[in-house]
């Protein structure tokens, strides 16, 4: 299908490589031992406080992996039995487009994409490993809120729209994050779908305690992302394998795999049964790079439960759902099936470039869809997005 001229193409899901020193350029001196990095056989590692972590296999993506590498993966499958670096092929040297706005802007315009969000990267392994440590992640966070907004602002030419990261433990912390994003132009933030880590222990970002913050996201009308991360969820799967890895993405395992989608499940969960969509039902939540396999059954289970205790939940907890939140399916999964469980309107696009995991070109999904109604096309394209963020057409 040839794309219109027209089209707006906003694409839900692009990603940045951050640099060596993102995550320490602007962090205080009293924190300046929580992350370093070290040659491990030849190899630079990040260490998170001492650990060595491979969650990462390069974090210094001076060498990444090419952007869609693994389309042909995830739309035939494996049935050779190939191994993960036969599936990746060769790696790529990173280009400036994976690592500054302005050469990322020019392959944008090449590739015919108006808008993106943009996510870090790297960013995913921090809130875990500090957990028990609630000043310290709120110092690393703002450190690399301030490398962000140095190096590609939160809105760069009205096209990209960088994620900010704000993390909860101590709520008064979270608003003054929000605070100081918003006044650098943030225009969508991202919270990592988890339970909430604090001096007292983990506890759901749903319950009241949160309310002053969510009540600022929404006078704010920004745009929450939740993307696909380390949730923390490795340590019940090590509990069934019998051991202690920490999560290693570009490494699954096939138990691990099914049930990789439960934060996400739990976090809107834990949205709609301890009630802050409905008492903010203006809060829009954007699901980013988590899929939409769970969406069927955890709608399914809410209904059967709304049945049988109506009284747990402040209304209708399918409608809060279909209400407060948006998705980016895979971009190999069913988008009229989604339309079908949500409404039309919360299906985003998403590409995951330049993951290998990713599109190579974004634009071409337009062929994927191409037995739609072109109104639909439009909208999963970029049409929802834009009128979720309040943008207009590019000029």
């Amino acid at each position: 299908m040839a794309v219109p001229s027209d089209l707006t193409i906003f694409d839900a899901d692009n990603h940045l490589y951050e640099t060596k020193d993102a995550l320490t350029k602007f962090l205080p001196d009293r924190y300046k031992g929580a992350i370093d990095y070290v040659d491990v056989r030849g190899r630079t590692k990040i260490v998170v406080r001492g650990q060595i972590s491979e969650y990462i296999p390069n974090p210094t993506f001076d060498v990444v992996a090419r952007p869609g590498a693994q389309e042909e993966y995830y739309r035939k499958g494996n049935p050779e039995g190939k191994s993960r670096r036969e599936i990746f092929g060769e790696p790529m040297r990173a280009i400036p487009a994976f690592r500054e706005p302005g050469p990322r802007l020019e392959l944008m315009n090449s590739q015919g994409v108006d808008r993106t969000l943009m996510f870090p990267t790297l960013a995913s392994l921090v809130e875990e490993r500090m957990r028990d440590d609630p000043e310290l992640v709120h110092a690393v966070i703002h450190a690399l809120n301030e490398w962000i907004y140095e190096t590609w602002q939160f809105t760069y030419e009205d096209r990209i729209f960088t994620t900010p990261v704000i993390t909860l433990p101590i709520v008064d912390e979270a608003i003054k994050e929000l605070e100081w994003v918003l006044e650098r132009g943030a225009r969508v933030v991202l919270i990592r779908p988890a339970p909430v880590p604090g001096f007292r222990g983990p506890r759901s970002f749903g319950l009241p305690e949160f309310d002053p913050f969510w009540e600022r996201v929404v006078e704010a009308d920004i745009l929450v992302g939740m993307h696909s991360s380390d949730s923390g969820y490795e340590r019940y799967a090590n509990e069934w394998m019998g051991s202690g890895a920490e999560m290693l993405p570009f490494k699954p395992q096939a138990f691990r795999m099914l049930s990789a989608w439960r934060p996400i499940e739990d976090a809107v969960s834990a949205l709609v049964c301890h009630g802050a969509l409905s008492r903010f039902p203006q809060l829009k939540v954007a699901v980013i790079e988590n899929g939409a396999s769970w969406v069927a059954p955890l709608l399914k289970s809410m209904k059967d439960l709304y049945k049988k205790m109506p009284q747990e939940f402040a209304e209708n907890p399918v409608d809060v759902v279909r209400r407060n939140i948006y998705i980016s399916p895979f971009w190999e999964e069913d988008y009229a099936e989604l339309a079908e469980l949500l409404g039309e309107e919360h299906v985003l696009f998403g590409s995951d470039f330049p993951h290998p995991e990713g599109l190579a070109e974004p634009a071409t999904f337009v062929n994927d869809l191409a037995h739609l109604p072109e109104e639909q096309i439009r909208k999963f394209m970029g049409g929802n997005l834009s009128k979720l963020m309040g943008v207009g057409v590019p000029a």
